[in-house]
């Protein structure tokens, strides 16, 4: 066997940590492109960013996970800690802290089983407590002028509900609690928005709604903190929560449960010609059982033959008849007192509205702007004035003290060659070179005497 040269060199290849780094992220990065992991969601948090930063584990190993914010929005189950989920993403490193991560794309859960025995845990607990027992529901208003609504301020549900309450009753006031309505912090939201109109006593009812989806998209009206706040609720609260085929805790606890959204808005909402409607047909009820009694009574005078009869008949005939008149006048005017009364009670909320017009608003706000602006430039204009004025004085101050104002009045500055001035004659002896230093230049001479000022 040949033995190996002396002279072989082996080359030695050096990495700086971060190329190092690269090099791994980009092996990890192919190999695990598009991979599907399964674990238990563990401290979510969601940045003010928008992204998502997780760790999903079992009873063996933990890994960090990573959802950017684009990703996140688009993500129809939402990771929650303690639910087990299956991930698809791929792997990445980040290099500032030496770590591989997953990034995410999406996001399904582990059976929707175990949700469904969470959902009967709660309800058979919150059932053993009384929550559910009918006689501590409220009774829901038949006529609520102020409408509380706790739902996304976005979509279709709050479109519908404030379309059903313009349709069926105008004169009804809404407040819209804004919340989210799905995913992270939704069940919070909604119990905060539930909480609001309890301690700010305007609402004659409360709507907690949503639209239709899975048991995931629906899970935050399952959740306990938004139960509790419901049945604590010293306001009526109507629960309105997906189709008519879902069921939610909330349903259970609420003081009623509608089946849609909009069949909420149709409770709370009594329709102006539903009422007309009631009042007409009592009318005609009444007139009809009035019509009965006097063919009855006719029936009854044909028996009687005595004119004597025929005359207290008469009488009662009469007496009956204008009964029926001050009957008929007290419903008609029953009616229209009614429809005034509604009539003035629109009209003035439809006045209130106008006064509130957001244009007349803007408008005011406008003119005070431009007045305040107007306020603004002047005294802008003023200061600069007296400022401008202060500095014309102080600069023609600084004129007056300048040395070369009074060599223009015919004065000369006379020093030495090595630059000190001449004060006494005494300081230039016969022969000492000097230079003068008029206003407008300078030059140089020789003393050849020198004198003292008698």
């Amino acid at each position: 066997m040949r033995e190996p040269s002396a002279d072989i060199v082996f080359e030695r290849r050096e990495y700086t940590v971060g190329e190092l780094t690269e090099e791994i992220g980009a092996l990890l990065s192919d190999a695990y492109a598009n991979i599907w992991v399964s674990g238990e969601v563990s401290g979510f948090k969601l940045a003010a960013s928008g992204h998502a930063y997780f760790t999903i584990k079992d009873d063996k190993a933990a890994l960090k996970c990573a959802c950017w914010k684009g990703a996140y929005r688009l993500l129809r189950f939402k990771p929650q800690d303690g639910v087990e989920v299956l991930l698809r993403g791929r792997i990445e490193v980040y290099n500032v802290r030496g770590e591989y991560q997953l990034i995410v794309d999406a996001v399904q859960p582990i059976g929707a089983g175990a949700l469904q025995a969470a959902f009967e845990k709660l309800k058979k607990k919150l059932a053993a407590e009384g929550l559910f027992e009918s006689d501590r529901k409220k009774l829901i208003p038949k006529f609520p002028r102020n409408i509380g609504i706790v739902t996304s301020p976005t979509g279709a549900v709050i479109r519908d509900i404030l379309h059903v309450i313009e349709r069926r009753f105008r004169g009804a006031h809404v407040r819209v609690f804004p919340a989210l309505v799905q995913g992270h912090g939704a069940a919070e939201q909604v119990a905060a928005g539930v909480r609001y109109f309890n301690e700010n006593p305007w609402a004659d009812v409360v709507i907690v709604a949503r639209g239709g989806g899975s048991i995931e998209d629906l899970w935050a009206f399952n959740e306990e903190p938004l139960a509790r706040a419901i049945a604590a609720s010293t306001v009526p609260v109507i629960s309105a929560v997906g189709h008519e085929t879902d069921f939610t805790i909330a349903d259970f606890v609420a003081d009623l449960r509608a089946p849609t959204p909009s069949a909420a808005a149709e409770i709370v909402t009594a329709s102006r010609e539903t009422v007309l409607d009631q009042l007409r047909t009592a009318e005609a009820r009444m007139k009809q059982d009035l019509r009965l009694r006097l063919a009855s009574a006719a029936r009854r005078l044909q028996s009687v033959s005595t004119q004597r009869a025929l005359t207290i008949v008469e009488r009662r005939l009469f007496r009956t008849g204008q009964r029926v008149d001050d009957a008929s006048q007290s419903a008609k005017s029953l009616i229209a007192a009614q429809l005034t009364k509604h009539r003035t009670r629109f009209n003035a909320l439809e006045q209130a509205l106008r006064r509130l017009d957001l244009r007349l608003i803007i408008t005011a706000a406008k003119r005070r702007n431009e007045s305040l602006r107007a306020r603004l430039d002047a005294a802008r204009a003023a200061i600069t004035a007296q400022r401008t004025s202060r500095l014309e004085v102080l600069a023609g101050r600084l004129q007056s003290l300048n040395p070369l104002q009074i060599l223009a009045r015919g004065f000369a500055v006379v020093s030495r060659e090595d630059g000190a001035i001449v004060r006494n004659p005494a300081q230039m002896a016969p022969g000492t070179p000097i230079r003068i230093r008029l206003a407008e230049g300078e030059g140089t001479a020789v003393a050849t005497t020198h004198q003292p000022v008698q």
